[in-house]
């Protein structure tokens, strides 16, 4: 599993939320605490919006701690919204292609959890993403493959929705096809203006996500990012978030295939 974490508000360095906090993203990498797997080294990404409509993206494969230029790229950058992935694989391999965030036009995404058998069912995943979209196609794991089928369902007119939808369509691919956990998802993405995110899993173990409300702006986060956990809200599962000018709404993401 991997461990990601988001901020939308007032810009702000990078450096603030993926460094310095006392349990921040790279700390987690290494330490993380509410995770199957404490070790979160298999690549990092971040991706963030500045004057240009669509996201810039550093993504790399060595581990985010070991990489000096995310340190000074993290230092240097200010921006309001922003999107930061750790990767820990369930099976694709390390490369650059398969780090979050992944990316089309105005649209981010990142996610933390896994389809069931995801290897015995990646053809028929290719042959789900619409052709519009598929030269974007650039990795092999499953949740780029959810990101590109949302796309096709109509992301910009329904930003839940079609996640939901392309959500459900890879669960049902590997109930027919794969192993349990059929669905884990965690998972946040952007449009430039709005921050979403939604908790997710077909059986009772959704991987972690919290948020926190400051008067600059909120954080999505996998685990928080310092003691004071009082302050945390723990999005709950089957549920979404549409995150936008300091403000936070919680709405349901529900999946037909729900058990």
């Amino acid at each position: 599993m991997c461990r990601l974490l988001a901020w939308n508000g007032a810009p702000r360095y990078l450096e603030d939320l993926v460094f310095v906090p006392e349990h921040s993203l790279v700390h987690q990498c290494r330490n993380a605490l509410i995770c199957k797997t404490p070790i979160n080294a298999d690549g990092f990404g971040m991706a963030w919006y500045s004057d240009r409509p669509e996201p810039c993206l550093y993504k790399d494969t060595h581990p985010a701690w070991s990489d000096p230029n995310l340190a000074q790229i993290s230092r240097h950058t200010k921006t309001g919204l922003f999107l930061a992935h750790v990767r820990a694989s369930t099976g694709t391999a390390t490369s650059r292609n398969n780090c979050h965030p992944f990316a089309s036009g105005k649209w981010s995404f990142m996610h933390n959890g896994q389809a069931g058998g995801h290897m015995k069912f990646r053809k028929r995943l290719d042959t789900m993403i619409p052709d519009a979209f598929y030269n974007h196609r650039l990795g092999g794991t499953e949740s780029e493959a959810i990101f590109l089928i949302a796309l096709g369902l109509g992301l910009d007119a329904d930003p839940i929705g079609a996640v939901a939808g392309a959500v459900q369509q890879v669960e049902a691919v590997s109930r027919e096809n794969g192993t349990t956990p059929h669905m884990r998802f965690g998972a946040c993405w952007s449009d430039g203006t709005r921050l979403y995110a939604a908790r997710y899993a077909s059986d009772r173990h959704a991987p972690s996500l919290y948020y926190r409300v400051y008067k600059e702006g909120v954080i999505v986060t996998s685990e928080p990012l310092d003691s004071d956990t009082g302050s945390w809200i723990e999005v709950q599962q089957n549920r979404a978030l549409v995150v936008e000018g300091g403000e936070v709404m919680d709405l349901p993401f529900a999946s037909a295939m729900a058990a």
